[in-house]
């Protein structure tokens, strides 16, 4: 009898101990539009692995892929409103709140990924995410979607006359739709989980993504022609809302954003490991691709206008910054 009662009480004490710890443990819902296939479902669970390691488990993510959380313009409320905690989505999802962030989308600013990382890992990155604060968002790192490549029904694309009548999809960034509409084409702004509809019923004909997204959405079994144009890049911004992320010790706040920033070089990584495979993968899937983009006519039919843009509404101390880190 006195054995069992010493059993039960050593049982007690351990699903006690148990209780506690899994009450000391919180998560944090992250939501992102892109597949479980992407690298950045695989980042993110990286980020969750780093974030668990370095807090000692008290902080964990429970991540939800694939617009499960609905588009980015609906989780980025969501996390302002504190029902989603993170998300991540394009730099042009957030430039409604924030316009100077627009500058990133400008066609044709960034030289190549060593120029990306000079700016958004330095100074004028820091700002930017910094700017988000007052509209109730923690900007945590800036992860990688890439640069951007021109898909499409119709015909092969070399050139801005190719582009010319054709329904393109964006999303809301009026430097997309600005500079396809310098182009010719009819930009039809829409979110990611509703493109492979669209473009299956021929509702658009042609969108513009890092070749990623096109292999990992699936985009290219209803695509016929890819032109790597490498027109634009754009990251994807690690948000939390603020009053949660202030609420967290300093030390907390520290391994979150050291946990994002490095499973973001991850991703990076990821990516530039992978596009030459998606590509060749492409075309055995029966893509036909044109590598080799003479990218000048694009440059000088949209370039102009669209920095002139931005720069009436926004100045140019940010396009000067940025040119100058391109040298």
């Amino acid at each position: 009898m006195k054995h069992l009662t010493l059993k039960a009480i050593s049982a007690t004490v351990i699903s006690l101990f148990l209780a506690s710890n899994t009450m000391a443990t919180t998560s944090l819902r992250f939501g992102y539009e892109a597949p479980r296939s992407d690298t950045q479902h695989i980042a993110a669970k990286k980020f969750n692995k780093l974030l668990k390691e370095k807090t000692k488990g008290e902080l964990k993510l429970s991540l939800f892929p694939d617009s499960t959380l609905g588009n980015a313009q609906t989780m980025i409320s969501a996390v302002r409103g504190g029902t989603i905690d993170l998300e991540m989505s394009g730099s042009p999802n957030f430039s409604g709140l924030e316009p100077k962030l627009n500058v990133i989308d400008i066609p044709f600013i960034f030289q190549n990924r060593e120029h990306v990382y000079k700016v958004l890992d330095g100074e004028i990155g820091q700002k930017l995410l910094k700017s988000l604060e007052d509209k109730g968002l923690k900007g945590l790192a800036f992860w990688d979607v890439g640069f951007r490549s021109f898909t499409n029904s119709k015909h092969p694309v070399k050139t801005p006359d190719d582009i010319k009548g054709l329904k393109v999809r964006t999303n809301q960034n009026p430097m997309y739709i600005q500079a396809f509409s310098l182009l010719g084409a009819n930009p039809v702004p829409m979110p990611l989980s509703e493109l492979y509809t669209a473009l299956e019923t021929k509702a658009v004909d042609a969108q513009e993504h890092p070749v990623g997204i096109v292999w990992s959405a699936k985009l290219y079994e209803v695509q016929k022609y890819l032109s790597l144009t490498n027109h634009g890049y754009t990251p994807l911004i690690v948000v939390m809302n603020k009053a949660k992320f202030d609420a967290l010790s300093p030390a907390v706040q520290k391994a979150l954003v050291e946990s994002a920033q490095e499973a973001g070089n991850y991703q990076r990584q990821l990516n530039e490991k992978n596009e030459k495979d998606i590509i060749a993968k492409m075309q055995k899937e029966g893509i036909e691709v044109l590598e080799q983009v003479d990218t000048k006519p694009f440059k000088a039919t949209i370039e102009k206008e669209v920095r002139k843009a931005f720069i009436d509404k926004n100045g140019d101390e940010l396009v000067k910054q940025i040119d100058a880190l391109a040298k």
